[in-house]
């Protein structure tokens, strides 16, 4: 069996693939993958470290208006249509799966044209224009969140939930305790702008961490960004905050860990990228969203409005986001436990832990 995988630019492509490519691997191990992304994105440092043969095609996104750059990333398309279409037909997969990004589109279009089973996996409420084009011509769609569903063929589209990696389920709160050095008799707030950081969210937490050093019944863990870590350090000591003194302060400036951060955590701050959303659901983590207002479509501002809607998280538009909003919406929801607890329920509720497996076995019954 083999299998073509392809997604990228950003890890929000990139990872569900590779949780994806594990899922199918319990249930088939001797299958062959091959992922095609490009030379410029994440995927070229992070898929090789996993250990799958990877090839590149040369594609860059669209500007949203005309261009003479747009002219010549026209150019490069085609050329990269033409390189997909080699490359899936020398690999010859079973099942062609993409998970977003421009570079999943000429081999999912190449392969689908091959008359080859294709799959596309929709992260997001507001689907990105690859996945809405590509949805007219793949097999199967499989959908992140519900409201996903209408942008779709009907046919053709499932809620399936988005994939995560299993360990964010499997880990326990006591583990994470221990390896945090966190009182769990005491809240828990997880603070995190995603991989690279957020710098709205961080420069925010300065005056709500200087506010909590006197407070050491709420713990808080603040995952920065490796960019933004000794410019927040500096502000903090500036603040007059001494992290050594306050325990129950951590600034981190990456987490390799982040399972067990999210196995200890009560509350989240986190940006509304649709992994990171599936992790805290996973979970039922209630969570404080700050969309980032530049993500394409809007999309992360339409994820977080979803969670809201269902009573599972509280949101702040990035331009409205300071020290002062941010502290009242802690206050308000770590002040008010019956809430935190409804909140964490509708959070559980939206969960789907078993994504992953639902894909792979949907990859799998569409083969031919």
């Amino acid at each position: 069996m083999k299998v073509i995988v392809s997604g990228g630019g950003t890890g929000g492509h990139i990872y569900p693939a590779i949780t994806i490519v594990r899922a199918i691997r319990e249930r088939v191990p001797e299958a062959e993958f091959l992922y095609v992304g490009t030379k410029h994105g994440l995927e070229s440092d992070i898929v090789p470290k996993e250990g799958l043969p990877f090839v590149t095609v040369e594609l860059q996104g669209f500007e949203r208006h005309i261009s003479l750059v747009n002219v010549k990333r026209a150019g490069m398309a085609m050329v990269g249509v033409g390189r997909a279409m080699r490359i899936v037909k020398r690999f010859r997969p079973d099942v062609a799966i993409g998970t977003g990004g421009y570079v999943c589109g000429p081999i999912l279009m190449a392969a689908s044209l091959l008359g080859i089973p294709t799959l596309i996996q929709e992260q997001n409420v507001v689907p990105g224009i690859t996945n809405r084009l590509l949805s007219h011509f793949v097999t199967r769609i499989a959908a992140g969140v519900p409201e996903a569903m209408r942008h779709f063929p009907a046919k053709k589209v499932v809620c399936t939930g988005n994939p995560i990696r299993k360990d964010v389920v499997t880990a326990g709160r006591e583990e994470g305790l221990e390896a945090f050095g966190l009182d769990g008799s005491r809240r828990i707030v997880l603070v995190s702008g995603g991989s690279r950081g957020a710098r709205s969210i961080n420069q925010a937490m300065i005056g709500v961490l200087k506010e909590a050093a006197d407070h050491p019944e709420v713990q808080f863990l603040h995952v920065t960004g490796k960019l933004d870590y000794d410019d927040v350090i500096r502000q903090l000591s500036e603040a007059g905050v001494d992290l050594e003194a306050c325990r129950h302060i951590q600034v981190r400036p990456y987490l390799y860990n982040m399972p067990q951060a999210l196995a200890v955590a009560d509350l989240a701050i986190f940006r509304a990228g649709a992994i990171g959303l599936a992790e805290l659901m996973a979970r039922g983590i209630p969570s404080i969203l700050v969309p980032y207002p530049y993500a394409a479509e809007n999309h992360q501002e339409h994820n977080a409005r979803a969670v809201m809607a269902a009573g599972a998280a509280h949101m702040i538009l990035n331009k409205d986001l300071d020290a002062g909003t941010l502290g009242a919406a802690l206050k308000d929801l770590l002040g008010s436990p019956e809430r935190l607890a409804k909140m964490a329920e509708a959070s559980r509720a939206l969960g789907k832990p078993e994504a992953a497996g639902e894909i792979a076995d949907m990859a799998l019954s569409i083969m031919k």
